[in-house]
């Protein structure tokens, strides 16, 4: 929930301040999870695929954005969609520093530590899997705005069907996602200084 907060509190941000208003008067400029929350993104569809066993995910209340307001339609879309996975990364930054500070030697802060692991690696991955250039994700905003022209027309005729490409792909393909994201994640993990902290928590957690 901290982290779908976070990423929807980006996105209504930076359109704000790049000229629509549109989520800042709708309340969406906040980290209370409870503006966030879409009843069944966020809530019944992860628990039918925990149920189920499979790859869990979900999805908070999108941010409206009326890019006629934007002070650059094709440019600033763009941003807003960035705004999300980098708020992401900015957070997992601040989580690893916070591990920092935690002594390992003080058990009474072993939990704290575990949490903020959390925090750091379930950030990381939101930022990742939302990058995949498949509407509605972000990074298919990103995509839009760096293509023109033909390109651009060909790649907005998936649209009608994303949805059901990105299903797919978690239900039938999540295992090769996980192999491309994990990576990726290790890398950002190894940038942050944190595989040490994390995986002396997940050896606690484990037991």
């Amino acid at each position: 929930m901290f982290a779908l907060s976070v990423h929807e509190a980006a996105h209504a941000w930076v359109a704000d301040r790049l000229g629509d208003s549109t989520a800042r008067r709708l309340g969406r400029v906040t980290l209370n999870p409870i503006a966030h929350i879409d009843l069944f993104g966020t809530i019944i569809f992860p628990i039918i695929l925990a149920i189920t066993g499979m790859p869990v995910f979900g999805w908070a209340k999108p941010v409206p954005v009326n890019p006629y307001n934007l002070r650059n339609p094709k440019r600033d879309s763009m941003w807003v969609s960035a705004a999300g996975p980098l708020s992401n990364l900015i957070a997992a930054s601040i989580g690893a520093l916070f591990l920092k500070l935690i002594p390992y030697e003080n058990t009474s802060l072993h939990i704290v530590g575990i949490v903020i692991s959390f925090v750091i690696i379930l950030n990381i991955f939101l930022a990742l899997f939302n990058l995949i250039p498949i509407p509605p994700l972000d990074g298919s905003g990103i995509v839009e705005g760096l293509l023109k022209g033909r390109a651009l027309e060909t790649y907005l005729k998936i649209r009608p069907y994303s949805m059901f490409i990105l299903l797919g792909l978690i239900m039938f393909g999540g295992g090769r996602v996980f192999s491309v994201v994990m990576p990726i994640l290790n890398f950002f993990l190894r940038l942050l200084g944190a595989v040490q902290d994390i995986n002396f928590y997940y050896a606690i957690m484990m037991g």
